[in-house]
């Protein structure tokens, strides 16, 4: 893999950070399959080349695992000793509980009212403590920053921790190993570590790299927070998918947003359904709504593909609510 940018720098997480952390995480994580979009019923797009990154076929169903575990590994002995505790839509909480799994140590995941029911049952599966409260995200965080105060546990944030962030940038160290001509990436945001660990690391590795961002209609986050030129916490949201729904992200990952990211469209729930019934229908993929997302993007035209550009989708999550009937 060519190397370049090793110096550049984005809110305390570096290119540097992200090769650390996938040589922490490696024998842990799956190098999950990049695969190419050949002819199909219903093609994404009739311009391009599309390759479809399937990170909802990592060890704990989706992404998440790589930044819980560099979180986790990184921790001193006696931080791990003391448990350790996250607010999660569910993603982030099966990747905690992996990663306290992996380690030995006990993990308390709160999680809000809106997060299905399977996740739930698989987190108790895994032998996490879990807490149900609140309607959103934002409420579970408050409960378990609560928890943690009280504890003393080790809180692994889901989007605003450098560490975490620099786990999810290793997708991108696999994308461009892999594939070093891809010009386009497309990702789903939720609170945003996601797109800051993947933006940090493919700019440090190519800058011309163009990266769009895609929020549901009903949480438009980071959408409303970079019209506004400030962080921006919404009143409501409104959208079933639950893991791309905080009120507010974070000034680490606004900043790191603002700085890599072209651009960010929004789809609404049907249009994630249409693209999670396309992804099952056509691909054998099985994902969530959030999962969804990003396809949802480029099968509505909210993301117009360029003649001859090389793009790639990150299919996030795994699941079976966006092609449920």
């Amino acid at each position: 893999m060519n190397h370049q940018r090793e110096d550049d720098t984005t809110g305390m997480v570096t290119l540097q950070d992200v090769h650390a952390a996938y040589e922490r995480i490696r024998p842990y994580v799956r190098k999950t399959p990049l695969v190419q979009m050949k002819a199909v019923r219903q093609t994404l797009s009739h311009e391009g080349d599309i390759y479809l990154k399937l990170e909802n076929m990592q060890v704990s169903g989706s992404f998440k695992a790589r930044g819980a575990l560099n979180t986790a590994l990184g921790l001193t002995e006696e931080e791990r000793q003391r448990g350790l505790v996250t607010a999660s839509g569910g993603n982030h909480g099966m990747g905690v509980t992996y990663a306290g799994w992996l380690t030995g140590v006990p993990a308390t995941i709160y999680l809000p009212h809106s997060t299905p029911a399977a996740k739930v049952a698989k987190l108790k599966r895994w032998g996490a403590e879990v807490v149900v409260v609140g309607r959103v995200w934002d409420d579970a965080h408050t409960a378990a920053l609560a928890h943690t105060n009280r504890s003393g546990a080790t809180y692994i944030h889901p989007f605003a921790d450098p560490r975490v962030i620099a786990g999810q940038g290793t997708i991108a160290l696999e994308l461009f190993d892999e594939r070093p001509d891809i010009d386009h990436l497309i990702v789903a945001i939720g609170g945003g570590g996601l797109i800051s660990g993947i933006s940090i690391a493919t700019h440090g590795l190519k800058p011309d790299v163009k990266i769009t961002g895609v929020e549901p209609v009903g949480a438009p986050t980071l959408y409303e927070s970079l019209k506004a030129n400030r962080l921006v916490e919404l009143e409501e949201v409104m959208t079933a998918a639950g893991t791309l729904a905080p009120r507010k992200s974070d000034q680490l990952n606004f900043e790191i947003i603002q700085q890599h990211v072209e651009e960010i469209v929004l789809v609404d729930d049907e249009e994630m359904r249409t693209a999670a019934r396309w992804l099952w229908e056509e691909q054998g993929i099985a994902v969530e709504l959030s999962g969804a997302a990003a396809t949802a993007a480029v099968l509505s035209g909210k993301v117009l593909i360029e003649p001859g550009e090389k793009v790639c989708v990150l299919v996030c999550g795994q699941g079976t609510d966006g092609i449920e009937e």
